[in-house]
């Protein structure tokens, strides 16, 4: 496991939220702390990666709306031991989307996030150390998966109809200073 690269991207990251900043601790504490940060079955928490996926126009956001947890979020999911937590965001992507040709446009973290995943039959609730990407796909087609229950090109005023976490709503007003 590569914890180092990780750790170097979290220190290069500038957070433009007191929450961010937070959060940006807690990762890096945990990622120090845990050997096994990557895996799944490290039962109090783990690395996760997510993706920020814009329209090849640049002017939507994909959403899904998740099985699991019944809210609307960006698409990710856990590292499975990868420690290249950009690798894990543009798998997951690919994989809930069906879209094969989605790209990053920065290889840096574009968000920081820590939040609890409530208890699951079997499994314990515990906590998602996220990684964002910022990721473009190629086409605005996509393919619902068994993940979810639902896929949308999501632009910011669609979000007054979607409930959907502030860590969202955060990537939203960043996303909004870039374009």
């Amino acid at each position: 496991m590569h914890r180092n690269n990780l750790l170097e991207k979290l220190a290069r990251y500038q957070p433009l939220e007191e929450a961010e900043r937070r959060a940006q601790q807690q990762v890096q504490d945990f990622v120090s702390a845990e050997q096994d940060c990557f895996k799944r079955s490290l039962s109090i928490g783990h690395v996760t990666g997510s993706a920020w996926v814009l329209n090849p126009q640049r002017s939507s956001f994909l959403l899904t709306h998740h099985r699991k947890l019944n809210k609307w979020i960006q698409l990710g999911g856990h590292a499975d031991g990868e420690s290249d937590v950009l690798a894990v965001a543009l798998r997951e992507a690919r994989e809930e989307s069906g879209i094969a040709d989605i790209r990053p446009l920065s290889t840096e973290i574009f968000d920081i996030d820590v939040h609890e995943i409530p208890q699951h039959k079997a499994e314990p609730a515990h906590l998602h150390y996220d990684i964002r990407f910022l990721l473009q796909a190629a086409s605005d087609d996509y393919q619902v998966g068994e993940e979810s229950h639902d896929l949308a090109w999501v632009s910011p005023k669609d979000l007054v109809r979607l409930s959907v976490e502030e860590s969202v709503r955060r990537m939203v007003r960043k996303w909004q200073k870039l374009i």
